[in-house]
């Protein structure tokens, strides 16, 4: 393992939250015009499609095992996406946007408990700075808390253990069949829930096209097949700080395409988290532990 794999695999994660964060006006477009697990399902369904497509010859390899796996992490993405998506009925964007970016705190605590071994003093700091900026960045003047609140809170919960899990089964199996089974296992759940609790529309309008469009295929099928192949190069905790960059990019996004304006306290919020990644570099820098060893002692 190679300092040059782990700087690789950083930059392609971000390059995955870079993806996620931009298309946030995208699918809120989409939203207005089909219900959240009919989107949800669709984009997955097609993210699978091409996933098959390209590498179906890989499913001559699945074995029990990988099966296994890969549907146990497809639960855990699947309930992420819909706690989030039903808590944003009940609660603001703001407050939403804050909770659900708690996964980072979540993550090095879970690795601690699985572990059995306390995060050193420095990713505390680093994870603690990205946290507050995430903060500054989303939450708004009220904090009262709300039902969604709460969907939201366990929408973190199950994306730290979406990470945690990702870090741990990919090392020991085909990454590509954990991609396709995960996204499969999302739209098979969503498409459930979907016809279950929705009506799907007659005609899909525009910015539904658009959404499943740019979506299901950069932000989907492509994203999960990054993140399974080169988390194995990483660490958990680490994939969590670069995730939260996520919101740093949807905001510059609506700055850039929409008119949007940071405050100064939104600013202060986006620098805090790009500290609380330095830091998180510096540390792996200034230690000779090797970065992967979270996933390996799980």
């Amino acid at each position: 393992m190679t300092k040059a794999l782990q700087m690789q695999a950083d930059l392609a994660l971000l390059a995955v939250s870079f993806v996620w964060g931009v298309t946030f006006v995208v699918v809120q477009d989409a939203l207005s015009g089909i219900g959240p697990y009919y989107f949800i399902g669709i984009r997955f369904a097609i993210a699978f499609a091409f996933l098959a497509l390209i590498y179906g010859k890989r499913f001559r390899n699945i074995d029990k095992a990988t099966l296994k796996a890969g549907s146990f992490i497809g639960v855990f993405l699947f309930m992420g996406y819909a706690f989030q998506t039903v808590g944003l009925k009940y609660t603001t964007a703001s407050n939403a946007g804050f909770i659900t970016g708690l996964a980072v705190v979540l993550v090095p605590l879970f690795t601690a408990l699985i572990t059995k071994k306390i995060p050193s003093l420095v990713l505390i700091f680093g994870v603690t700075s990205a946290t507050l900026g995430l903060g500054l960045l989303s939450i708004g003047d009220n904090l009262s808390i709300r039902f969604g609140d709460i969907l939201c809170f366990f929408c973190a919960i199950c994306y730290a253990a979406h990470i945690i899990l990702v870090g741990k089964y990919a090392p020991k199996h085909d990454p590509v069949l954990l991609a396709i089974l995960q996204v499969g296992v999302v739209a098979v759940i969503s498409l459930s829930f979907g016809v279950a609790r929705e009506t799907l529309p007659a005609e899909f309008t525009r910015p539904v096209w658009t959404g499943l469009l740019i979506t299901a295929i950069p932000a989907t099928a492509l994203a999960f097949l990054i993140q399974n192949s080169v988390q194995r190069f990483t660490s958990a905790t680490h994939t969590a700080i670069i995730f939260i960059t996520e919101p740093v990019f949807a905001a510059a996004t609506g700055w850039l395409w929409a008119g949007e304006v940071l405050s100064p306290r939104q600013w202060v919020g986006c620098l805090l988290i790009l500290v609380g990644m330095l830091i998180a570099e510096l540390k792996d820098s200034l230690t000779t532990e090797a970065i992967p060893k979270e996933a390996k002692e799980m």
